[in-house]
């Protein structure tokens, strides 16, 4: 499969809002007001990289960007990326409209309580924090190690 030379979002969101309206619409577990909603992509090791929410599940997505190549991979294989954000596990999948797709599911399914504007605002964070490096506290122990080191180093 060929890359996207442009954020894929909008073909994204409408591939899957396509599933929603075809096959999943009289599930009991879907979140009646939940959109289908694709954050923006970004860009990673010339790959796309995003978030999407739907009725029924939230997920992280990878999409090959520009002038990318992708092998034919079965659907269902996992495959295991390293993001800034950590490893993480994707399963391949297939959409008319997007060709096949790295997702990993953060929720399925989408939490009831949730509104509209929530999903839409988690979503957004999830796309941000996939691609953010961790935050890591301090090692304090190390830190007086060393600096009680270089103390007694300079006596």
């Amino acid at each position: 499969m060929n890359g996207f030379s442009h954020n894929p979002a909008a073909k994204v969101q409408t591939a899957f809002a396509e599933v929603g309206a075809r096959t999943l619409h009289d599930l009991a577990f879907l979140h009646p007001e939940m959109p289908v909603y694709a954050a923006p992509f970004a860009l990673f090791e010339d790959q796309w990289i995003g978030c999407i929410i739907t009725p029924w599940m939230l997920s992280a997505l990878v999409l090959p960007g520009p002038d990318q190549h992708w092998q034919p991979r079965p659907v269902g294989e996992k495959l295991a990326l390293a993001l800034p954000a950590g490893n993480i596990t994707f399963t391949v999948g297939e959409l008319e409209g997007i060709g096949h797709y790295l997702a990993c599911s953060l929720m399925s399914p989408v939490q009831r309580g949730l509104t509209a504007a929530q999903g839409i605002s988690l979503t957004n964070d999830c796309a941000r924090m996939l691609l953010s490096l961790p935050v890591n506290a301090p090692d304090l122990s190390r830190r007086r190690a060393l600096f009680g080191w270089q103390e007694r180093a300079r006596a």
